[in-house]
């Protein structure tokens, strides 16, 4: 074993039996770097990651391979998922090297840890115009050998280029953002929508699903019913496609086609937060029962499939088993019609399952038509049959870490789907996980951390960490009525602007002020697979201020919006979460308080889709919201005004309807 051995990692435990002498990252790695005159190997990947098994078992798990990576460098491996700064600040070194980026990335640095050349995979012979992983070795040390100072001239050019990008500065000439930039970011949607397919964009196809959530919050204002049928046919195409599992619930991170037919297995958390999430507001707009049943399916699967025992829950299921990928999840015609019998012809039928198959050879089950998701009682048995047998294959590798700022979108969904359908049992889930967090990883000190496995929990929590648990607890707060939640955000919210936000420049850098300091300090502002710390930031601190009335918190938030003002409103799609906050900002929020004892006043309010809104109900805390208020009544106000107060359901949700979004 090498030194992964003593780690909790998933990723760097997949790699604790390589040949190659691997290091963690740290101090100690750099130090022999140094000491031995080396370049620094560095492979970044996650547990999940088809293709980082594919190098593995290619090159890390070769021993003339190792052999020679142990004599030319000093290797270090990070899994991206417990060091996103680390991930961050060498990612956007490969893409401004290449021009491109992905997992594994394969990135040589100098012993004082900047980066000179890098990529992605390399195959272990050279085929289809890449080089073989040897020889770039190989030409790597040679460079470093004989034109050192070329290496360390592009190093520094590069890391100068790196601290201006990262750090993002504000745009004075850029003016102030309006409620213009929302159109533009929904018209930027529509003209990259696949009429066809759904989606935004060519294959691979990803669920962008902060773009479809941008959709569902404008089209809630009941003037731009185009925007919701994007939306709408965007997430029945998801849902009939062989991205969603029709077996077992919940979603895989893209499909490779742009049909949503083929994807890539893993399945990760986060798509189950943020999915849910906007099946969750589809279902509340629209109605449409097809839209709740996706999101059951989806929280049924994570509560089934990703909770450690004690409430949190783990990242993410590999995409391959018995060393296939999707091997877990398709199906042959025989296998359909031997378990099922009389019953397979519909089943064979509804999930498009055929003899040539569509997959390898097998089948990966798909609705052949989009949106009929409802299933009849046989359907529904037939499905159970094939769950049940496939429960008695060799599953996926688990992904079994608990990661902070996933548990904490997954948590903000869960809560206000609970809040929404009346479900106690999510809402004791929620709970449960809110109190994992608390119990496992935060601090005695209260600082809280980002990875929780094998009883441990360590590395330092970053801004987004940070952002998504303000939102988490807010939000289940407003479910649940607990003082103690909104509390808890609250705390989270002052530590968050004492340990990340930038005095100089404005905005969250990613990396606590008590952080290791890496070659730059990097700000996280990109809406990618999951929001940025910046854009969770603005929204959570948008809301939690309007619950609290606390001003403090509005102006760190339109501090963002102004940061990035420039490049937002240049390219609004790639701030897409980002525009919630200016949604927020421009149009107000409208604060709803339900006084006193008044469960139906509350579920009349959850029930509805209302984005520009906050609740406040239950134990009181200090707030404005329920200050000279009277028992047994709603209020709903904006602006610094509220309407006359109401004591019955019919009359509240009469006001609501008049609120913007309601």
């Amino acid at each position: 074993m090498n030194r992964l051995a003593d780690e909790t990692s998933p990723y760097l435990q997949q790699h604790k039996d390589n040949p190659v002498d691997w290091y963690p990252w740290g101090d100690e790695a750099f130090a022999r770097a140094r000491a031995e005159d080396k370049p620094v190997l560095l492979s970044v990947g996650y547990s999940a990651c088809h293709w980082c098994h594919v190098m593995a078992h290619e090159s890390f798990e070769d021993g003339e391979t190792a052999a020679l990576m142990n004599d030319l460098f000093v290797n270090v491996k990070v899994d991206r998922e417990e060091r996103p700064d680390v991930d961050a600040v060498y990612m956007d070194a490969v893409q401004a090297m290449t021009g491109q980026g992905g997992w594994p990335m394969t990135m040589f640095l100098t012993p004082e840890r900047r980066p000179f050349y890098g990529g992605t995979y390399y195959p272990p012979v050279a085929r289809h115009g890449m080089p073989s992983f040897t020889d770039v070795c190989r030409a790597v040390d040679d460079a470093w050998r004989t034109r050192r100072d070329e290496l360390l001239g592009q190093a520094d050019k590069l890391t100068a280029a790196l601290d201006r990008t990262l750090t993002v500065t504000s745009d004075a000439t850029a003016g102030e953002v309006g409620r213009d930039v929302l159109d533009g970011a929904t018209e930027a949607l529509a003209s990259q929508f696949d009429r066809q397919w759904g989606g935004f964009g060519r294959a691979p196809k990803f669920p962008h699903e902060t773009g479809i959530e941008l959709l569902l919050r404008a089209s809630a204002r009941g003037d731009r019913p185009q925007l919701l049928d994007l939306a709408v046919t965007t997430l029945d195409a998801m849902a009939s496609g062989g991205i969603y599992d029709h077996l077992g619930g919940g979603f895989a991170r893209y499909s490779v086609d742009n049909r949503w037919l083929v994807p890539h297995f893993e399945k990760m958390l986060y798509n189950q937060a943020l999915l849910g999430r906007c099946y969750l507001h589809a279902w509340q707009i629209s109605g449409e029962p097809r839209f709740l049943q996706v999101l059951d399916e989806t929280i049924t699967y994570v509560l089934r499939d990703l909770r450690h025992a004690d409430g949190g829950f783990y990242s993410a299921e590999d995409a391959d088993s018995e060393g296939e990928e999707g091997r877990f999840y398709v199906w042959t015609l025989d296998e359909v019609t031997a378990l099922l019998g009389d019953d397979a012809r519909a089943a064979v039928e509804h999930w498009g399952i055929t003899a040539a198959g569509n997959f390898e050879g097998a089948n990966i089950l798909h609705l052949p038509e989009r949106g009929a998701l409802a299933r009849d009682s046989g359907l529904e048995h037939a499905r159970q049959v094939l769950f049940e047998a496939r429960e008695k294959r060799v599953r996926p590798g688990l992904d079994d870490k608990v990661l902070t700022e996933w548990n904490a979108l997954f948590l903000a969904t869960l809560a206000e789907a609970a809040a929404a359908t009346g479900r106690h049992d999510w809402m004791d889930a929620a709970t449960a996980c809110g109190e994992f967090l608390l119990a496992r990883l935060r601090g005695v000190d209260g600082r809280w951390l980002r990875s929780f496995n094998a009883g441990r929990a360590h590395h330092l929590a970053y801004a987004a960490d940070y952002a998504a648990l303000v939102d988490a607890f807010t939000r289940l707060g407003e479910a649940s009525g607990r003082r103690r939640w909104t509390d808890v955000a609250r705390e989270t919210a002052d530590a968050m602007l004492d340990l990340f936000w930038d005095d100089d420049g404005g905005g969250l850098f990613t990396t606590g002020h008590d952080a290791e300091r890496l070659i730059t300090r990097a700000k996280d502002v990109l809406d990618n697979a999951t929001p940025a710390a910046n854009s969770l930031a603005a929204v959570a601190l948008l809301r939690l201020g309007a619950l609290v009335g606390e001003p403090r918190y509005e102006e760190r938030a339109t501090t963002i919006i102004d940061l990035l003002a420039g490049p937002l409103v240049r390219q609004p799609t790639a701030f897409a979460h980002l525009l919630a906050a200016v949604d927020l900002a421009t149009s107000s929020i409208s604060e709803v308080a339900v006084v006193g004892d008044r469960p139906e006043l509350v579920r009349a309010v959850q029930a509805r889709y209302l984005p520009d809104a906050v609740l406040a109900w239950g134990e009181p805390y200090p707030s404005p919201m329920f200050e000279g208020r009277e028992p047994g009544l709603a209020y709903v106000c904006e602006n610094y005004a509220c309407k006359r107060p109401v004591d019955d359901a019919d009359a509240l949700v009469a006001q609501l309807t008049s609120v913007p979004g309601g």
